[in-house]
Protein backbone atom coordinates (compact mmCIF):
# COMPACT_ATOMS: atom_id res chain seq x y z
CA UNK A 1 0.00 0.00 0.00
CA UNK A 2 1.09 3.81 -0.52
CA UNK A 3 0.38 6.58 2.08
CA UNK A 4 0.62 9.83 1.76
CA UNK A 5 1.25 11.98 4.75
CA UNK A 6 0.75 15.33 5.06
CA UNK A 7 3.41 17.14 7.72
CA UNK A 8 4.74 13.52 7.76
CA UNK A 9 7.89 15.77 8.69
CA UNK A 10 6.27 16.64 12.23
CA UNK A 11 5.89 14.78 15.20
CA UNK A 12 3.02 12.80 14.56
CA UNK A 13 4.03 12.71 11.13
CA UNK A 14 7.29 11.57 10.89
CA UNK A 15 5.98 8.99 14.31
CA UNK A 16 3.23 7.88 11.62
CA UNK A 17 5.48 7.39 8.59
CA UNK A 18 8.10 4.82 10.80
CA UNK A 19 5.62 2.97 11.64
CA UNK A 20 3.99 2.84 8.22
CA UNK A 21 7.88 1.44 6.78
CA UNK A 22 7.89 -0.77 9.38
CA UNK A 23 5.04 -2.79 8.49
CA UNK A 24 6.42 -2.69 4.31
CA UNK A 25 4.05 -0.06 3.48
CA UNK A 26 5.26 2.65 0.83
CA UNK A 27 4.95 6.33 2.27
CA UNK A 28 5.26 9.79 0.43
CA UNK A 29 5.50 12.85 2.42
CA UNK A 30 4.54 16.56 1.99
CA UNK A 31 5.51 18.71 3.96
CA UNK A 32 7.04 22.45 3.90
CA UNK A 33 9.11 21.67 6.74
CA UNK A 34 8.33 25.15 8.09
CA UNK A 35 7.59 23.22 11.67
CA UNK A 36 8.88 19.60 10.37
CA UNK A 37 12.24 18.48 10.44
CA UNK A 38 14.54 16.08 7.99
CA UNK A 39 16.15 14.71 11.28
CA UNK A 40 12.60 13.40 12.04
CA UNK A 41 12.66 11.55 8.62
CA UNK A 42 16.27 9.34 9.17
CA UNK A 43 15.06 6.64 10.49
CA UNK A 44 13.16 5.98 7.32
CA UNK A 45 16.11 7.68 4.61
CA UNK A 46 15.80 5.88 1.54
CA UNK A 47 12.65 4.24 1.90
CA UNK A 48 9.96 7.18 1.31
CA UNK A 49 9.53 9.63 -1.14
CA UNK A 50 9.65 13.58 0.13
CA UNK A 51 7.55 16.39 -1.36
CA UNK A 52 8.48 19.86 -0.78
CA UNK A 53 5.35 21.61 -0.64
CA UNK A 54 2.89 23.29 1.36
CA UNK A 55 -0.69 21.69 1.08
CA UNK A 56 -2.13 25.62 0.57
CA UNK A 57 -0.62 25.02 -2.64
CA UNK A 58 -2.77 23.08 -4.69
CA UNK A 59 -0.63 21.29 -7.42
CA UNK A 60 1.67 20.49 -4.93
CA UNK A 61 -0.72 18.64 -2.83
CA UNK A 62 -1.87 16.98 -6.26
CA UNK A 63 1.26 15.78 -7.19
CA UNK A 64 1.85 14.34 -3.76
CA UNK A 65 -1.46 12.43 -4.12
CA UNK A 66 -0.76 10.81 -7.30
CA UNK A 67 -1.03 7.01 -6.59
CA UNK A 68 -1.93 7.09 -2.91
CA UNK A 69 -4.24 4.12 -1.72
CA UNK A 70 -3.99 6.66 1.36
CA UNK A 71 -3.98 9.74 2.60
CA UNK A 72 -3.73 10.53 6.62
CA UNK A 73 -3.65 14.45 6.76
CA UNK A 74 -1.69 15.51 9.98
CA UNK A 75 -0.38 19.03 8.22
CA UNK A 76 -1.69 22.18 9.89
CA UNK A 77 -1.12 25.06 12.11
CA UNK A 78 -1.56 23.39 15.46
CA UNK A 79 -1.39 25.89 18.10
CA UNK A 80 -4.19 27.52 19.86
CA UNK A 81 -2.41 30.37 21.07
CA UNK A 82 -0.90 31.14 17.94
CA UNK A 83 -4.17 31.05 16.81
CA UNK A 84 -5.76 33.49 19.04
CA UNK A 85 -2.45 35.81 17.48
CA UNK A 86 -3.13 35.65 14.09
CA UNK A 87 -6.36 33.76 13.33
CA UNK A 88 -6.33 34.60 9.65
CA UNK A 89 -3.53 32.50 9.01
CA UNK A 90 -4.71 29.14 11.15
CA UNK A 91 -7.66 29.73 8.66
CA UNK A 92 -5.48 29.59 5.83
CA UNK A 93 -3.48 26.91 6.65
CA UNK A 94 -5.99 24.44 8.21
CA UNK A 95 -8.99 25.28 6.58
CA UNK A 96 -7.71 26.55 2.85
CA UNK A 97 -5.06 23.87 2.96
CA UNK A 98 -7.32 20.89 4.03
CA UNK A 99 -9.78 21.86 1.63
CA UNK A 100 -7.03 20.93 -1.15
CA UNK A 101 -5.63 17.53 0.21
CA UNK A 102 -9.93 16.90 0.13
CA UNK A 103 -10.15 17.67 -3.28
CA UNK A 104 -6.96 16.26 -4.58
CA UNK A 105 -7.70 12.93 -2.54
CA UNK A 106 -11.10 12.88 -4.27
CA UNK A 107 -9.30 13.63 -7.80
CA UNK A 108 -7.10 10.95 -7.32
CA UNK A 109 -9.28 8.31 -6.11
CA UNK A 110 -7.86 7.41 -2.58
CA UNK A 111 -9.26 4.75 -0.92
CA UNK A 112 -9.53 6.91 2.37
CA UNK A 113 -8.66 9.70 4.06
CA UNK A 114 -7.60 10.22 7.21
CA UNK A 115 -8.38 13.68 8.96
CA UNK A 116 -6.55 14.57 12.03
CA UNK A 117 -9.03 16.26 14.12
CA UNK A 118 -8.83 17.47 17.56
CA UNK A 119 -10.07 17.94 21.12
CA UNK A 120 -10.51 21.41 20.55
CA UNK A 121 -13.61 21.04 19.05
CA UNK A 122 -15.52 20.47 22.54
CA UNK A 123 -14.15 23.26 23.83
CA UNK A 124 -15.24 23.52 27.79
CA UNK A 125 -17.48 20.53 27.70
CA UNK A 126 -19.76 20.20 30.80
CA UNK A 127 -19.72 16.35 31.04
CA UNK A 128 -16.14 14.49 31.23
CA UNK A 129 -14.96 12.27 29.57
CA UNK A 130 -15.92 13.89 26.21
CA UNK A 131 -18.34 10.99 23.94
CA UNK A 132 -18.48 11.96 19.81
CA UNK A 133 -21.98 12.22 20.13
CA UNK A 134 -21.61 15.74 22.25
CA UNK A 135 -22.13 19.19 20.06
CA UNK A 136 -18.78 21.05 19.32
CA UNK A 137 -18.54 24.43 20.94
CA UNK A 138 -14.39 25.22 20.34
CA UNK A 139 -13.48 28.49 22.16
CA UNK A 140 -10.59 29.52 20.57
CA UNK A 141 -10.20 29.60 16.29
CA UNK A 142 -7.73 27.11 16.48
CA UNK A 143 -10.49 24.41 17.36
CA UNK A 144 -12.43 26.06 14.67
CA UNK A 145 -10.50 25.20 12.17
CA UNK A 146 -10.54 22.09 13.00
CA UNK A 147 -13.60 21.49 13.59
CA UNK A 148 -14.19 22.61 10.02
CA UNK A 149 -11.96 20.16 8.82
CA UNK A 150 -14.33 17.60 10.14
CA UNK A 151 -17.67 19.03 8.37
CA UNK A 152 -15.41 19.12 4.88
CA UNK A 153 -14.58 15.60 5.50
CA UNK A 154 -17.59 14.53 6.33
CA UNK A 155 -19.33 16.54 3.12
CA UNK A 156 -17.07 15.40 0.57
CA UNK A 157 -18.40 11.55 2.00
CA UNK A 158 -21.63 12.72 0.93
CA UNK A 159 -21.17 14.68 -2.37
CA UNK A 160 -18.04 12.73 -3.67
CA UNK A 161 -17.72 8.92 -1.98
CA UNK A 162 -14.41 9.95 -1.00
CA UNK A 163 -14.27 7.63 2.09
CA UNK A 164 -13.18 9.91 5.09
CA UNK A 165 -12.72 9.28 9.29
CA UNK A 166 -11.68 11.91 11.58
CA UNK A 167 -9.72 11.55 14.57
CA UNK A 168 -9.96 13.83 17.31
CA UNK A 169 -6.56 13.63 19.08
CA UNK A 170 -5.96 14.54 22.82
CA UNK A 171 -2.77 15.55 24.21
CA UNK A 172 -0.40 13.44 22.18
CA UNK A 173 3.17 13.85 23.44
CA UNK A 174 6.70 12.05 23.10
CA UNK A 175 9.92 12.57 21.22
CA UNK A 176 10.54 14.70 18.53
CA UNK A 177 8.00 17.36 19.79
CA UNK A 178 9.83 20.50 19.09
CA UNK A 179 10.22 22.07 22.77
CA UNK A 180 12.16 24.99 21.65
CA UNK A 181 8.87 26.33 19.79
CA UNK A 182 6.83 28.73 21.72
CA UNK A 183 3.63 26.90 21.08
CA UNK A 184 5.37 23.72 21.78
CA UNK A 185 3.35 20.57 24.15
CA UNK A 186 3.67 21.38 27.34
CA UNK A 187 5.44 18.46 28.41
CA UNK A 188 8.06 18.67 25.74
CA UNK A 189 8.73 21.95 27.92
CA UNK A 190 8.35 20.15 30.83
CA UNK A 191 10.92 17.90 30.36
CA UNK A 192 13.55 20.24 28.62
CA UNK A 193 13.40 22.52 31.58
CA UNK A 194 14.10 19.76 34.04
CA UNK A 195 17.25 18.81 31.62
CA UNK A 196 18.35 21.84 31.95
CA UNK A 197 17.77 22.42 35.47
CA UNK A 198 15.30 25.29 35.20
CA UNK A 199 11.98 26.28 36.26
CA UNK A 200 9.13 25.28 35.01
CA UNK A 201 6.02 27.39 34.04
CA UNK A 202 2.00 26.22 34.12
CA UNK A 203 -0.42 28.96 32.75
CA UNK A 204 -2.85 28.66 35.87
CA UNK A 205 -3.13 26.74 39.05
CA UNK A 206 -1.96 23.63 37.65
CA UNK A 207 -5.14 22.14 38.00
CA UNK A 208 -6.25 21.69 34.63
CA UNK A 209 -6.20 17.78 33.52
CA UNK A 210 -5.80 16.30 30.30
CA UNK A 211 -5.65 13.22 28.38
CA UNK A 212 -2.21 12.71 27.15
CA UNK A 213 -1.41 10.56 24.83
CA UNK A 214 1.50 8.72 23.88
CA UNK A 215 2.41 9.61 20.17
CA UNK A 216 3.13 5.51 18.79
CA UNK A 217 -0.71 4.92 20.08
CA UNK A 218 -1.56 7.62 17.37
CA UNK A 219 0.38 6.12 14.93
CA UNK A 220 -1.95 3.11 15.76
CA UNK A 221 -4.77 4.75 15.59
CA UNK A 222 -3.94 6.58 11.81
CA UNK A 223 -3.10 3.06 10.31
CA UNK A 224 -6.22 1.81 11.46
CA UNK A 225 -8.23 4.34 10.48
CA UNK A 226 -7.61 3.90 6.95
CA UNK A 227 -8.67 0.20 6.83
CA UNK A 228 -11.48 -0.22 9.46
CA UNK A 229 -14.31 -1.58 8.07
CA UNK A 230 -18.15 0.03 8.50
CA UNK A 231 -16.50 3.56 9.93
CA UNK A 232 -16.30 5.49 6.68
CA UNK A 233 -17.66 9.37 7.22
CA UNK A 234 -17.60 9.02 11.67
CA UNK A 235 -15.73 10.37 13.77
CA UNK A 236 -13.09 8.62 16.90
CA UNK A 237 -11.80 10.21 19.62
CA UNK A 238 -8.19 9.04 20.18
CA UNK A 239 -6.89 9.47 23.63
CA UNK A 240 -6.31 7.18 26.74
CA UNK A 241 -9.61 7.24 28.51
CA UNK A 242 -7.55 8.93 31.61
CA UNK A 243 -7.31 12.14 32.45
CA UNK A 244 -4.19 13.91 34.47
CA UNK A 245 -3.91 17.25 36.15
CA UNK A 246 -0.51 19.20 34.89
CA UNK A 247 0.41 18.98 38.53
CA UNK A 248 0.41 15.19 38.69
CA UNK A 249 2.15 14.92 35.27
CA UNK A 250 4.99 17.28 37.18
CA UNK A 251 5.23 15.17 40.10
CA UNK A 252 5.51 12.39 37.76
CA UNK A 253 8.20 13.49 35.70
CA UNK A 254 10.51 14.21 38.71
CA UNK A 255 10.02 10.83 40.49
CA UNK A 256 10.86 10.01 36.67
CA UNK A 257 14.06 12.00 36.27
CA UNK A 258 15.15 12.20 40.13
CA UNK A 259 14.80 15.80 40.18
CA UNK A 260 12.90 18.22 41.86
CA UNK A 261 11.92 21.52 40.76
CA UNK A 262 10.37 24.76 41.95
CA UNK A 263 7.30 25.63 39.51
CA UNK A 264 6.57 29.06 38.35
CA UNK A 265 2.58 29.91 37.78
CA UNK A 266 1.52 32.40 35.61
CA UNK A 267 -2.18 33.66 34.51
CA UNK A 268 -3.91 31.55 32.52
CA UNK A 269 -3.63 31.87 28.66
CA UNK A 270 -6.39 32.63 26.48
CA UNK A 271 -8.72 29.54 24.42
CA UNK A 272 -7.01 27.43 26.55
CA UNK A 273 -9.89 24.50 28.56
CA UNK A 274 -9.68 23.32 31.39
CA UNK A 275 -10.14 19.74 31.30
CA UNK A 276 -10.59 16.93 28.51
CA UNK A 277 -10.48 13.68 28.52
CA UNK A 278 -11.32 10.87 25.70
CA UNK A 279 -14.66 8.39 26.17
CA UNK A 280 -12.27 5.90 23.66
CA UNK A 281 -14.95 3.51 23.41
CA UNK A 282 -16.38 3.94 20.19
CA UNK A 283 -12.50 4.02 19.03
CA UNK A 284 -11.71 0.32 20.46
CA UNK A 285 -15.02 -1.15 18.96
CA UNK A 286 -15.28 0.20 15.59
CA UNK A 287 -11.53 0.23 14.82
CA UNK A 288 -9.84 -1.98 17.23
CA UNK A 289 -7.92 0.70 18.68
CA UNK A 290 -5.88 -0.66 21.93
CA UNK A 291 -3.63 2.19 23.32
CA UNK A 292 -0.64 0.00 24.46
CA UNK A 293 1.97 2.54 25.83
CA UNK A 294 0.26 3.97 29.14
CA UNK A 295 0.90 7.65 30.21
CA UNK A 296 3.76 6.32 32.67
CA UNK A 297 5.39 4.22 30.12
CA UNK A 298 5.25 6.98 27.26
CA UNK A 299 6.80 9.63 30.15
CA UNK A 300 9.68 7.38 31.38
CA UNK A 301 10.24 6.67 27.10
CA UNK A 302 10.05 10.49 25.83
CA UNK A 303 12.54 11.36 29.10
CA UNK A 304 15.03 9.31 27.68
CA UNK A 305 14.63 10.08 24.74
CA UNK A 306 14.84 13.98 25.34
CA UNK A 307 17.71 13.75 27.85
CA UNK A 308 19.92 11.14 24.49
CA UNK A 309 19.12 14.25 22.41
CA UNK A 310 19.71 16.88 24.51
CA UNK A 311 23.68 17.43 23.46
CA UNK A 312 22.73 16.81 19.69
Amino acid sequence: MRYLVTGGAGFIGSNTVDEIVRRGHSAVVLDDFSSGREENLKQSAGKIEIIRGSITDLPAVQKACKGADYVIHLAALTSVPRSVEDPVETNHINIDGTLNVLVAARDARVRRLVYAASCSAYGEAPIQPQRESMCADPISPYGVTKFVGELYAKVFGRCYGLETVCLRYFNVFGPRQDPTSAYSGVLSKFITTLLANGQPVIFGDGEQSRDFIFVENVAQANLLACEAQNCAGRTFNVGTGGSYTLNEILHLLETISGKKTATKYEPPRSGDILHSQADITEARKSLGYDPKINLEEGLRRTWEWYRAHESK
